[in-house]
Order: C-alpha cells, then sequence, then structure tokens
C-alpha cells in the first residue's frame, strides 16, 4: 500500500503547534497501525512564507526528493523525507519522526558537535560542488527573504515574524553607523547585486536555512532537516548563516567555526566568497539583531546582541571597504 493511503488509515494524528518553524507551513505528527511515526509537512504558498518569497510553486522537498538529489548526500549526512507527493496546490512531505533527537534553540552544541557540524555541511558542498541540482530556489530571493519591501505587505497583513522584521529594520537603520546600514539597506532593494558576486565563487548546493533548529545527530550522522530554500550559492553562504542565526547556542567563537570551514572545504572555500556570505548573513538577519540589541526584554540578551552585531557591522564594514561587492 502506498504511504499517501496509509497516512489516510493513520491510528493517531497529532498537530505540531510548539516546533521551532516560523514559515507557516503546517506539521502533524502521525502514527500508523503499525507503530511507525511520521511527520507530515503540508505546505503551500498562501500558508508558507518562504516559498512564496522565494518564487511560489511546488515545495523544494519535494523538487530535491524526486530529483534524485537527496541520494547525492555524502557519506554522514543525511535527510528525513521519505515520501512526498502534490495534491492540487498543496505539497505533502513525509519525514521520518526524529522526535527529540531534533535540535531545539534550547540545545547548546559542543566544540565537538560544532566541528562534527562543520566537517559534515564542508562534505555535502564538496560533494556538489560545480554540480548543484536544478530547480533551486533562486538565490537572490533567498538573499533578500527579510527584507523591508517584502516583509511590510504581510506585516501590515498581521503576520507576527513580518511586523517584526519590519521593525527590526527601522531600527537597525536608526542605530547601525550609516556607513554600513546605508550600504545594506540599498542591497536589501535590489535582488540581483550580490547573488552575481556569489555566483562567481565555487557554487555548490547551498542548503539555505542552516540553523541548530534544522539539525539532529542520528549516531554519527548529522541529518539535515527543513530544505525550503536550497540554492546554488558558494557554501560560504551557509556557514555563514549557521553563525548569524545560531552563535549565541554553539560553543565555537565565530571566527573558531570559519577556521574549521575554511580547513574542511578545500576547493569549495574562497576568500571572497565568505567575505559576501558575512556580507549577506548581516543582509538576511541584520533586523533580528538590531531589534534584540534595543528592544530584548533582558538586559543580558540586549548586551549580548549588541556586541553580536558590532561584529557583524564590523565584518560587512570590511567586506565593503576591500571591495569585494
Amino acid at each position: 500500500m502506498a504511504l499517501a493511503e496509509l497516512l489516510g488509515a493513520a491510528v493517531e494524528r497529532t498537530v505540531l503547534t510548539g516546533h521551532d518553524g516560523k514559515s507557516g507551513a503546517g506539521l502533524e505528527r502521525v502514527r500508523l497501525a503499525d507503530g511507525r511515526a511520521f511527520v507530515v509537512k503540508r505546505v503551500t504558498t498562501e500558508s508558507d512564507l518562504t516559498l512564496a518569497f522565494t518564487g511560489g510553486g511546488v515545495g523544494r522537498e519535494h523538487v530535491l526528493r524526486s530529483s534524485g538529489a537527496l541520494e547525492r548526500l555524502p557519506r554522514g549526512v543525511g535527510h528525513a523525507i521519505v515520501d512526498s507527493w502534490v495534491e492540487d496546490d498543496v505539497t505533502v512531505i513525509v519525514m521520518r519522526d526524529l522526535g527529540d533527537r531534533v535540535l531545539s534553540w534550547d540545545d547548546r552544541l559542543s566544540v565537538a558537535q560544532t566541528q562534527k557540524v562543520v566537517e559534515r555541511v564542508a562534505s555535502m558542498h564538496l560533494a556538489f560542488l560545480g554540480d548543484p541540482p536544478p530547480d533551486l530556489a533562486p538565490l537572490a530571493r533567498v538573499l533578500d527573504l527579510f527584507a523591508p519591501h517584502r516583509v511590510r505587505g504581510p506585516a501590515g497583513e498581521g503576520s507576527e515574524l513580518m511586523a517584526l522584521a519590519w521593525r527590526g529594520w527601522q531600527i537597525f537603520a536608526e542605530t547601525v553607523p550609516a556607513d554600513v546600514a546605508g550600504p545594506v539597506l540599498v542591497l536589501l532593494n535590489d535582488d540581483t547585486r550580490l547573488a552575481v558576486a556569489l555566483a562567481d565563487g565555487p557554487v555548490t548546493l547551498a542548503h539555505g536555512d542552516l540553523a541548530t533548529v534544522n539539525m539532529a545527530f542520528e549516531g554519527d550522522d548529522l541529518i539535515l532537516l527543513d530544505w525550503a530554500m536550497p540554492t546554488a550559492a558558494p557554501g560560504a553562504l551557509d556557514i555563514a548563516r549557521f553563525i548569524a542565526g545560531c552563535s549565541s547556542v554553539v560553543a565555537t567563537s565565530r571566527e573558531g567555526v570559519l577556521a574549521s570551514y575554511a580547513r574542511a572545504a578545500g576547493p569549495a572555500y574562497d576568500d571572497r566568497s565568505m567575505r559576501l556570505a558575512l556580507l549577506a548573513g548581516l543582509v538576511w538577519l541584520g533586523w533580528n539583531k538590531a531589534l534584540d540589541a534595543v528592544e530584548h526584554p533582558d538586559p543580558a540578551t540586549r548586551e549580548r546582541e549588541r556586541a553580536d552585531l558590532e561584529w557583524w557591522v564590523g565584518q560587512a564594514r570590511t567586506t565593503l571597504e576591500m571591495g569585494a561587492l
């Protein structure tokens, strides 16, 4: 019996409302009569802002699975997708239920775990170097996912996440030095310049949203989840996004992660691409860092985020001053 039919005869269904994903996609845990458990994700352009903002159409996880791209992942890197299909305008993704092996924002990566993540991700970038799969999310759309002109409409329509992003960019413009804030805001209004520059580097398959909450450890394997924004880009983009979103829950310093990746990635790494990726990290998450640096209710978090924002502003300034863009 096909998996779609088996799911229809499920003996238990639980809607998952407390997960860390913010895109809007619906998640449901389904248990079959034989005891197997799956997590089912349903994606539409209307319900999933990630899909809508990166071009719409069929969910990219289905594209990766049906094309066979996920079977090209190197040893030590896995995924949880067991089946997928399209029902009218809904993309259905069925995944193994990894339970509490999926990391949350409460989990902190040790130095050894961080090294494993960096090495496994670098091996993926090497496996797809110069040969990323087709039909990925457009890089320009991935880079400006939270651009003010994209978030303003949904913010006004009640999207809490997009309202926070809109507010964050206002704070960013008011508080970040003009020599960095100005160019970043210009890039956010130009969805091609940074993408074209990055495309000159060692292009590979980039996960697009590399974060601890999109990972699980299964034995010695790193399982990567939420392949909603895979794109063709230098692997440096994944690493920059990882430290932008996760440095507060990673024991290794930002500089340590960058150095480890440079060693592990070999020909999938070059300095210019990393400099551009660090600028892209601020383009992607500068709003969140500015928001937390100014308005987070916890004083210790505000102080940490002020220091973090200062680091990212310094990295962006270096990239801009050296003319990498």
